[in-house]
């Protein structure tokens, strides 16, 4: 019976092993291997303004004051502040108070965002005006930057069944079915520069914002944000 047994496990084993031999792994397959690159280089629509507003800084006003100030110069410029202006930051020096006997100022940090370079350098000039001049540029994005990357990631692949096609066709052969795909580890998704940098700005004049007279607008100038992606592709070849 023991040897009956064994005899029928063998067999189940030797068969299983035919088959699987039977059938190519992808790997064993006549393949072409290339990799697919695209890029888009999009003007920011979404630019996120920090401004910093220190009483300290100011000798006769107060925060509120200078908030309204604010907010009243932001107003004439069209911009709605109840949708594009959010408070990130607001603290004091209290702590420092009883230490120092120092008097206590009140420092408020605002985000802006903004839709286009123009209304950005009116900001900076407007503010200026007001005493407040620490104001960064903390992000650029798009707004449609979904829809963006996924056509970067198609126009990849395409550049990859591309080249693949080209090389195949050199050599007398076609390509089939994509048996293998893959996103590079250092790049997966859609890579953007720019996005949460400041190096793409450029202000256009002798000295950027100092040198410019209170009724002239600074000509700021956006670097667009660059989308790029790879991916390697493996096609059959026929």
């Amino acid at each position: 019976m023991k040897r009956i047994l064994i005899t029928l496990i063998f067999t189940i084993s030797v068969y299983t092993g035919f088959s699987q031999g039977a059938t190519k792994n992808f790997i064993d397959q006549n393949y072409i291997e290339v990799i697919g690159e695209a890029e888009e280089k999009v003007t920011p629509d979404q630019i996120y303004l920090i401004i910093r507003v220190n009483e300290k800084d100011f000798k006769d006003k107060e925060l509120p004051e200078i908030e309204k100030s604010i907010t009243d110069k932001l107003k004439a410029l069209d911009i709605d502040i109840a949708k594009k202006l959010t408070i990130n930051d607001f603290v004091s020096n209290f702590k420092y108070y009883w230490l120092k006997k120092t008097d206590i100022f009140l420092t408020k940090e605002y985000e802006l965002l903004l839709h286009d370079a123009k209304t950005a350098g009116k900001v900076f000039v407007e503010l200026e005006k007001l005493g407040i001049s620490n104001i960064s540029i903390d992000r650029l994005d798009h707004s449609d930057i979904k829809t963006l990357e996924q056509k970067v990631k198609i126009e990849a692949i395409k550049s990859a069944k591309e080249k693949a096609s080209a090389v195949a066709e050199a050599i007398g052969q076609d390509i089939g079915r994509a048996i293998y795909i893959n996103e590079f580890n250092d790049n997966i998704g859609v890579y953007r520069t720019l996005q949460d940098k400041t190096g793409g700005i450029k202000i256009r004049g002798a000295s950027g914002l100092k040198n410019k007279t209170q009724d002239t607008e600074p000509d700021i100038e956006f670097d667009k944000i660059r989308l790029t992606y790879k991916i390697k592709v493996r096609f059959e070849l026929k």
